[in-house]
C-alpha cells in the first residue's frame, strides 16, 4: 500500500505518476484512495511541504539534489517522494533495502544510466536505506557524484548512526514529525468526507482511537475503517466497545533503537529533573510498549546513585528494593514497585557530588598509578617492613579526641587532593558541616586541610 501517510514496500514503475483526482478503485484501502495529489495536500509536514516549507522551495527551479528522510512511519516519505519526482518530471524508481541487494542496485543504476543518455534524470527512492550495509551504502556515492541519480532515502532510525559519513556528506537530511492530535483530525475528516458518512464514534472514543494511531497516519486511517466495518447500523461506539472491537495497536518502540534510547533517557531526565509526574509517565510509556521492567529497575538504581547520591542515601535501598520486589513478584504486581521507585527518586532532593568525584578521583588515579601510598598507614607484618618505616608514626583514629586524628592519607608525591564536594541539599548538608569541621581539625593538629 503506498499514500500519503507511510512508506509503501512494493515499488511503482519508473514513469508513475501520482493517481487521478477521482482516485483508486473503491476497494482499495482507505489510505490509498486518499493519497495527495501535490505536496500542499500533504497533511502533518507543513514545516517541509507547506507554503514556505523547504520541499516545496527545491523543486521551484527545476531540479533536487539528494536527500534522507528520518522520521517514524505513517508520515508520508514514500508519498513525498513520489511527489517530488513528478515536481521536477523525474523518472521514479522505488527499492526496499529489506529486499534487494547489490545485484538490484547495479540493475537500477543502469537503467538510470540508460535514462540519463536519453535525457531524462531518475529520482531512485530507497525505502528503510539504513538496512543496507556500509559497503552497498558507498556503492551509491558514484552515481550520486555524477548525476546518475537523486538519492531519497527513507529511514526511521537516526542517520547518524546508521549510515555513512559520505553519504550524509551528500544529502540533505530532513526531518518527518509523528502526526499530531490535529493532523490525525484532520486526516480522519478527509476519510469522513471520502466516505460521505461520520466515523460511529463519541468524542471520547475518536480521542482513544487517535492515541492508538500513536502519530502514524496510516494507522489512523486502518483503525476508521476497521471502525465502519466493526459498528452496527445506527451504533455509536463509545471508548470501550472501540478498545474491545477493535484490537489496539501497540505504540511504536523498538526496545534495541531509539524508540528504547528516547525514552529511557526522557525517564532518567524527568527524575533528575524532580518531576514525579513526567518521570512516571515516561516509566508506564516503556512498560507498556514491552520494556523489560527488571531493565528499568536497574537504570533506577543508577539514577539513585548517579542523581541523588547521598543528598538522600537512602534512595540507592529503595531503588534496588523495587528491582528486587518486580523480581520477586513479577508482572503486573511488581511494575508498582518501579513506579513507587521512580516518585521517590524523582521527589528526593538532588546531587551528582559524588558521581562527579568519583569521575576526578579515576581521572587522578589513571594519572598516578604507580604512587605508593604513605608508609604510615601500612601495615608492617615483617620486621623488616618495620624497620623500613612502615607503620611508623600511624595514629589509631579511634583512640583521638572525636575519632579524629587528622592525619595525611595521600602519597607525599602527590598531596592532598579534593575530589568530594557535597551540595547543601538534603543529608549532603549535614555531610559537609561534618566534612569542614575535620578540614578545620586537620589544620588545627598540623594535616594539610
Amino acid at each position: 500500500m503506498a499514500d500519503l501517510f507511510g512508506d509503501a514496500p512494493e515499488a511503482r514503475p519508473a514513469n508513475h505518476k501520482p493517481a487521478n483526482p477521482k482516485g483508486p478503485a473503491r476497494g482499495a484501502p482507505l489510505a490509498e484512495r486518499l493519497r495527495p495529489q501535490s505536496l500542499s495536500e500533504v497533511v502533518g509536514q507543513e514545516h517541509l511541504t507547506g507554503p514556505d516549507g523547504v520541499l516545496t522551495r527545491m523543486p521551484a527551479n527545476g531540479s533536487l539534489g539528494s536527500i534522507i528522510f528520518w522520521g517514524p512511519p505513517g508520515t508520508g516519505k514514500t508519498t513525498v517522494a513520489r511527489l517530488l519526482a513528478n515536481e521536477v518530471d523525474f523518472a521514479f524508481e522505488q527499492i526496499s533495502a529489506i529486499f534487494s541487494g547489490v545485484a538490484d542496485l547495479k540493475k537500477v543504476f543502469e537503467t538510470a544510466r540508460m535514462r540519463r543518455s536519453n535525457g531524462r534524470q531518475t529520482l531512485l527512492f530507497v525505502d528503510e536505506i539504513h538496512r543496507f550495509n556500509r559497503a552497498q551504502q558507498d556503492s551509491f556515492l558514484p552515481v550520486m557524484e555524477d548525476g546518475t541519480v537523486v538519492l531519497v532515502g527513507a529511514t526511521t532510525e537516526n542517520p547518524s548512526f546508521e549510515l555513512n559519513a559520505a553519504l550524509l556528506s551528500r544529502a540533505r537530511v530532513l526531518t518527518f514529525r509523528a502526526h499530531d492530535e490535529t493532523s490525525l483530525r484532520q486526516l480522519l475528516e478527509r476519510a469522513e468526507a471520502a466516505e460521505n458518512r461520520p466515523l460511529p464514534l463519541d468524542e471520547e472514543a475518536r480521542a482513544v482511537l487517535l492515541r492508538m494511531a500513536d502519530g502514524d497516519g496510516r494507522a489512523a486511517l486502518t483503525l476508521a475503517e476497521e471502525v465502519w466495518r466493526a459498528a452496527k447500523p445506527g451504533e455509536t461506539l463509545d471508548a470501550e466497545t472501540l478498545q474491545r472491537v477493535v484490537q489496539r495497536r501497540a505504540p511504536v518502540y523498538d526496545k534495541s533503537q531509539d524508540g528504547h534510547y528516547n525514552l529511557i533517557s526522557a525517564l532518567h531526565k524527568s527524575v533528575r529533573g524532580s518531576d514525579p509526574d513526567a518521570a512516571l509517565y515516561y516509566l508506564c510509556r516503556m512498560l507498556d510498549a514491552g520494556e523489560d521492567p527488571l531493565y528499568l529497575g536497574r537504570r533506577l538504581v543508577r539514577m539513585a546513585v548517579e542523581d541523588i547520591g547521598l543528598a538522600d542515601p537512602r534512595a540507592l535501598s529503595i531503588a534496588n528494593a523495587a528491582k528486587d520486589a518486580y523480581d520477586y513478584l513479577g508482572s503486573p504486581e511488581g511494575e508498582l514497585a518501579l513506579a513507587q521507585a521512580t516518585v521517590y527518586l524523582a521527589a528526593a532532593p538532588k546531587s551528582n557530588a559524588v558521581y562527579t568525584a568519583y569521575k576526578a578521583a579515576m581521572r587522578v588515579a589513571k594519572e598516578n598509578g604507580s604512587l605508593l601510598p604513605p608508609r604510615h598507614i601500612l601495615n608492617a607484618p615483617t620486621k623488616l617492613m618495620k624497620e623500613e618505616g612502615y607503620g611508623s608514626g600511624y595514629s589509631y583514629d579511634h583512640d583521638q579526641p572525636g575519632a579524629f586524628s587528622g592525619q595525611d592519607y595521600f602519597p607525599e608525591a602527590l598531596g592532598r587532593q579534593s575530589f568530594y564536594r557535597p551540595t547543601e541539599r538534603g543529608e549532603e548538608a549535614r555531610i559537609a558541616a561534618r566534612m569542614d569541621e575535620w578540614d578545620r581539625l586537620r589544620r588545627a593538629r598540623g594535616g594539610k586541610g
